[in-house]
């Protein structure tokens, strides 16, 4: 941002059209006890002075690229990322571009997105995706706006497993305030009823049903059945996938299901403490006018030439106003375009290859943990996480990870209170087999009765 100065007359013209006679009368509304008397800023730094003091700073944090092994997962994966997306990424015309308001000459950003597009669809087995969310919880949650526009709002019931990730539940109940919708069957009761058990709870009012796969703890569902009965009643489905698992596993397409939601942070993008991530959509043809967000299209020019365009355009606010099903104005287009080059460059080979060392990794590290006296896997059919029972609270083990420099599982006793002492544990490609060698034999230290 550029900082340009105004001249006395000009600063007196702007304090007389606000009504006031001074700067200091723009902070009269404020308390006098409450008013700092001046910036109490610390002594000017030069530029290589504050360069050591910040990268001092820097250097306190530790991180899982060589200052910490990571068995932590839960929604945020350490996956490794090819340097070329970074580099594709600081692109001048890709960094600097935001939504194209005039979108037929911004020909390489709708390119991009398309390419995105084609690549999630295929991935999920679905149809049309979109030009993507903020993240994968908010992607959830747009997938309840879809289903309760699409039954005009006569179906005011959600059903949602308690196995989906707590955070996108959360997200999903502040979306719906107001609407008057029932969000149900995600007590901790439920946790190990079977996919078709699971089923039985859909009725007549339910409008959508939301299953995770694989689900929070890991395991792998086929939800084919569940789809189906839930069809029976006239309810739509959601499954909140993990994209390097459906380069291994049957994809929720494939199962029957109406929506295709999840978070592509796996796909090439940082963990970056959280966020941001990037959240992807994809459903059914039928459903495309009822999604929110953009969608690019393939068509041809007046010479006949290959072109791109809005082929839906929801502004929501100032294009659907009243009928809009959402909010969404934006999308997360530089990180959409991270997750497209990540899918672009491994291809189709290198993401089964990933996902098949996820698998192996984790399941040698689940018979090695199960070795110990004292801890029990508790999951059978899982992909990459795992739920470990400690004989302690989750909380002592992680802390005793620390100490060996080494990121824990997450810890389940914060969503679940029956699990005070079970851990989340995530492996990726990026553990090596000496690396989960070394947690077994730091869990080996605080098994039951060492």
């Amino acid at each position: 941002m550029t900082y340009i100065p105004i001249s006395p007359h000009e600063r007196d013209d702007m304090l007389k059209t606000v009504g006031v006679k001074s700067l200091d009368g723009l902070f009269e509304a404020i308390p006098a006890k409450h008013r700092f008397p001046k910036l109490d800023l610390p002594q000017a730094l030069t530029e290589m002075e504050a360069y050591a003091e910040l990268s001092e700073i820097a250097n306190s944090n530790e991180n899982v690229r060589g200052d910490l092994v990571s068995f932590l997962g839960a929604g945020m994966y350490n996956h490794y990322i090819p340097a070329v997306i970074d580099h594709m990424l600081r692109r001048g015309e890709f960094y600097t571009a935001y939504t194209p308001y005039q979108p037929e000459i911004s020909q390489g950003t709708l390119q991009a997105i398309f390419e995105y597009q084609s690549l999630m669809s295929a991935l999920t087995g679905m149809e049309v995706s979109n030009a993507s969310h903020y993240d994968g919880a908010t992607a959830t949650a747009e997938a309840v706006n879809l289903a309760y526009a699409q039954f005009r709002g006569k179906r005011k019931r959600v059903l949602m497993s308690p196995s989906v990730h707590p955070q996108y539940r959360a997200v999903v109940r502040t979306y719906t305030q107001g609407m008057e919708l029932e969000t149900a069957g995600d007590d901790e009761s439920n946790i190990s009823l079977s996919p078709e058990a699971f089923a039985n709870q859909v009725d007549e009012n339910t409008c959508l049903v939301i299953v995770q796969y694989p689900d929070f703890f890991g395991r792998v569902n086929d939800y084919t059945k569940l789809i189906k009965a839930s069809h029976a009643k006239g309810a739509l489905v959601c499954v909140v996938a993990n994209p390097t698992a459906l380069a291994m596993f049957k994809t929720p397409g494939e199962m029957g299901a109406d929506i295709v939601v999840g978070d592509g942070q796996p796909l090439g993008i940082p963990m970056w403490y959280g966020g941001p991530s990037v959240g992807f959509f994809t459903t059914r043809k039928s459903y495309v006018h009822k999604m929110a967000g953009r969608l690019i299209g393939e068509t041809v020019d007046a010479r006949g030439q290959r072109s791109y365009v809005l082929t839906l355009t929801s502004r929501e606010q100032h294009i659907k106003r009243e009928r809009a099903t959402s909010n969404i104005c934006t999308n997360q287009g530089l990180l959409a375009l991270a997750s497209a080059i990540y899918l672009s460059v491994l291809g189709k080979s290198g993401l089964k290859q990933v996902a098949n060392l996820c698998y192996q990794k984790a399941h040698y590290a689940a018979s090695e943990l199960n070795k110990i006296k004292g801890y029990k896997v508790s999951s059978e059919t899982f992909f990459h996480e795992f739920v470990l029972e400690c004989p302690m609270p989750a909380a002592e083990v992680n802390a005793h990870l620390l100490e060996h420099a080494m990121l824990g599982g997450y810890d389940l006793g914060q969503d679940y209170p029956s699990r005070v002492n079970h851990l989340l544990i995530a492996v990726t490609e990026m553990n090596s087999k000496q690396d989960i060698d070394d947690l077994v034999a730091v869990l080996s230290e605080v098994s039951h009765g060492s």
